[in-house]
């Protein structure tokens, strides 16, 4: 096993300059991490830009005024193993990506998670490797947050269980990944017409469930298309007894391929297209056909930044796995107590109810 994480090798070609552009106070000590060895030049928005020096983004935002064709730039955005805790609450990530092509969730246009998976070379040594990191986070149970507390078990009788996660309708995932359907319900609607004999379980996004982002369109009615709604679960327990997963582009779904499970994608997530989803709205561009253990060497050993949680260092996927295992552990499953103090004043900011 390397001991320098890939995407940190897959980044070192950058310059030493780089210009970040438009992010809070609290997410640059993340962004530091991110590049070491580099200058960052912290730039708002009316501030002026150094020239030729590569621009950092988050996520899809827009660029800058007055940046010319041609500039290199790179998008940062939340990784696939998060944190023991939501984004929304601002808790400390433990895995960002940096992408130079695009963003992984933009299913409109190429990003590096793609390139990297139509292009790697996957020999033994690295097959091997992807499936024991595999087989670890499954043992652990480990997902992207790490939340819900309360063990779900699966129902008596032979219908077969499908499990539908809610995602947060105005993420960017769903705007630039779901070119057919984009809601939780009009989701919920078409897998109960494909499957009126199932089992159907209905978990809404979390951060809709702390009331930090707006429940979708319609979403407050998912009750009468699913026999059951699961709030608080965790969701390891829900893939674990799920038959067969409908996904618009959550990483539920991706979750539930590390465990075997049967994926349906109404959208075009950067996992489906490769030969191990049934995909309802097929991406012309993604030919390759991987194996599951390939596309878990691209897309969580090539593609992610794996950052410390002490805040020095970048780490090997293998290592960011245990410190996850180890914050878990630290907080039982439970949230700290002045959390719900802080939800209060960032709803009342964002005017969520």
């Amino acid at each position: 096993m390397s001991d320098v994480p890939a995407a940190g090798a897959r980044l070192i070609d950058l310059p030493s300059l780089l210009v970040v552009f438009g992010f809070p106070r609290w997410k640059r000590p993340i962004v530091r991490q991110c590049f070491p060895g580099r200058e960052l030049v912290f730039v708002q928005e009316g501030e002026p830009i150094p020239p030729q020096a590569p621009v950092v983004l988050w996520g899809t935002a827009a660029l800058p005024a007055g940046i010319a064709a041609g500039r290199v730039i790179v998008r940062l955005e939340d990784g696939f193993l998060r944190s023991a805790g939501l984004g929304a609450d601002l808790v400390r990530p433990m895995s960002w990506v940096a992408d130079c092509t695009g963003i992984y969730y933009d299913s409109s246009q190429p990003s590096d998670v793609e390139r990297i998976l139509a292009g790697l070379d996957v020999d033994a040594a690295l097959r091997a490797r992807a499936a024991r990191l595999r087989a670890r986070i499954v043992e652990a149970g480990l997902t992207k947050y790490n939340v819900g507390a309360r063990q779900w078990a699966r129902p008596g009788g032979n219908r077969p269980v499908i499990l539908v996660p809610g995602q947060v309708e105005s993420d960017a995932s769903i705007a630039w990944g779901a070119p057919a359907v984009r809601t939780n319900i009009d989701l919920l609607r078409a897998v109960r017409a494909a499957n009126p004999g199932a089992y159907l379980v209905y978990k809404p996004h979390p951060d809709v469930v702390a009331r930090m982002r707006l429940p979708g369109n319609g979403e407050e009615r998912a009750a009468e298309s699913c026999d059951e709604v699961v709030v608080d679960a965790y969701l390891p327990d829900l893939l674990d007894a799920a038959d067969e997963v409908h996904v618009l582009t959550s990483l539920a779904g991706f979750e539930a391929l590390l465990r075997g499970k049967r994926v349906t994608c109404h959208g075009q997530p950067f996992y489906s297209g490769w030969g191990l989803t049934h995909d309802l709205v097929p991406l012309a561009r993604r030919r390759r056909r991987l194996s599951l253990d390939e596309l878990v060497a691209g897309t969580l050993i090539e593609y992610p930044l794996y950052l410390s949680r002490d805040g020095r260092r970048l780490l090997s996927p293998e290592a960011a796995v245990e410190e996850l295992i180890e914050w878990r552990l630290l907080t039982g499953g439970h949230e700290p107590w002045w959390r719900e103090i802080h939800r209060f004043f960032v709803r009342r900011i964002a005017g969520v109810r």
